[in-house]
């Protein structure tokens, strides 16, 4: 079955998802999730950089894979083809869980598309693991062992548990007191006998070490993707208290049958190794820190809900808030320039010039002050005689040294 999507371009053939990973429509999802991996480790960029045509293929590979791997969307495929996927909308999501890439140019083309690079995996780790040609060092429950692993490189370790550990559950942790950037990845048993990627964990911050843990405890667990609207936390501040939560995803194994489980340390330093310590440990000495964390991640999920309807109320306050403030501002300069205008019309009643004032066009004199020249002849009395000038009280003998103030 294939279909042509129209648009302002040319026309596009899309194959049968079926056909692009040669299974049938019978295959079951561990068969469509084997076929996957195979032939986008094969077109994968990172092997293939002077091939166009390989990215284009990987592209279909990946896309196909969508489809096929949600229940939901490979029925509508099947009951009425691309068709179905259009009328609702698909968005294509590319899971790179199973291949990665190192390739920062890669990386960037798929979010330009607006895909989300889940993962930046070496390709040619993910193909020797599914080949089952890597070495895996025994790691025993209760025990650690300490390490430094090559950037873009991992460390397998294989962690064998019995019934009775695996009914009480497994913790397995990574940490590193030299702050190195590292993965935890957990690797299941492919049909071919390799090892396909299932799970992974990006090293946090925690104190004064990096860590990383995966916990098998029989019930939902939780892991917190910081990566989760990391855009929209970035363009808005705000957004990274109420976002914050929302990396909040649960973890697609909750528990491990008896038997041998294949882990790997990857080094996600890109200039230099990564120290680490990995340890397994049986967490049925760890009853009440189970307990706590059960108790603590349903807090956190209640927690997320009440943050997301208090955003609605917070954001709805802060836009009243502004509207208000905006109104104060405005007021706060009308008065200021009503009261300035009152004290203009002041000063305006006044005969005085007073310098920086607004003159109101009077004269300047204060009435009935006699007007006298500067000649002269001012101090001169009208019968002709000469004035005795008189002393002013700033030339006085303050000493008293003048005899005729006695």
């Amino acid at each position: 079955m294939a279909s042509k999507t129209g648009g302002s371009s040319a026309p596009v053939l899309r194959r049968d998802p079926y056909e692009v990973l040669c299974v049938t429509r019978d295959s079951s999802e561990q068969e469509i999730k084997t076929a996957y991996r195979k032939l986008a480790l094969k077109y994968h960029p990172d092997k293939n950089a002077n091939n166009p045509e390989a990215s284009e293929l990987f592209k279909e590979v990946a896309y196909s894979y969508n489809i096929l791997s949600d229940p939901e969307k490979r029925r509508q495929y099947d009951a009425a083809g691309f068709e179905a996927l259009d009328a609702e909308g698909m968005d294509m999501e590319i899971d790179l869980s199973n291949l990665g890439t190192v390739n920062t140019m890669f990386a960037a083309l798929f979010s330009k598309l607006g895909v989300p690079i889940k993962t930046t995996i070496s390709a040619n780790v993910l193909e020797e693991a599914l080949n089952g040609t890597v070495t895996v060092r025994p790691l025993p429950i209760g025990t650690s062992v300490s390490g430094k692993v090559d950037k873009q490189s991992a460390h397998f370790f294989g962690v064998t548990i019995n019934e009775e550990q695996a009914e009480a559950g497994i913790a397995v942790r990574v940490t590193s007191v030299a702050q190195s950037k590292f993965k935890l990845l957990y690797f299941e048993q492919d049909a071919n006998g390799g090892y396909g990627l299932a799970l992974q964990e990006d090293s946090e911050k925690t104190g004064k070490v990096t860590s990383a843990g995966m916990y098998f405890l029989h019930f939902q667990v939780y892991r917190l993707d910081s990566t989760v609207n990391a855009l929209a936390m970035a363009k808005d501040p705000e957004a990274a208290f109420f976002k914050r939560l929302e990396g909040l995803q649960p973890c697609e194994v909750s528990e491990l049958k008896p038997g041998t489980h294949i882990f790997a340390v990857y080094g996600d330093n890109f200039f230099k190794p990564a120290s680490y310590t990995i340890e397994a440990l049986c967490t049925k000495t760890y009853e009440e820190t189970t307990e706590k964390l059960k108790e603590v991640e349903a807090q956190i999920l209640r927690k997320r809900n009440e943050l997301r309807q208090f955003e609605t109320e917070y954001r709805k306050a802060l836009a009243r808030f502004q509207e208000v403030t905006n109104r104060y501002s405005q007021e706060k300069q009308s008065v200021d320039e009503l009261l300035k205008q009152r004290d203009n019309i002041h000063s305006s009643f006044t005969a005085v010039r007073i310098p920086g004032t607004v003159s109101n066009g009077s004269t300047s004199k204060i009435p009935g002050e006699d007007s006298r020249g500067d000649s002269p002849g001012d101090d001169a009395s009208s019968d002709g005689k000469e004035k005795v000038p008189r002393k002013k009280w700033f030339n006085l003998n303050l000493k008293g040294t003048d005899k005729k103030l006695g």
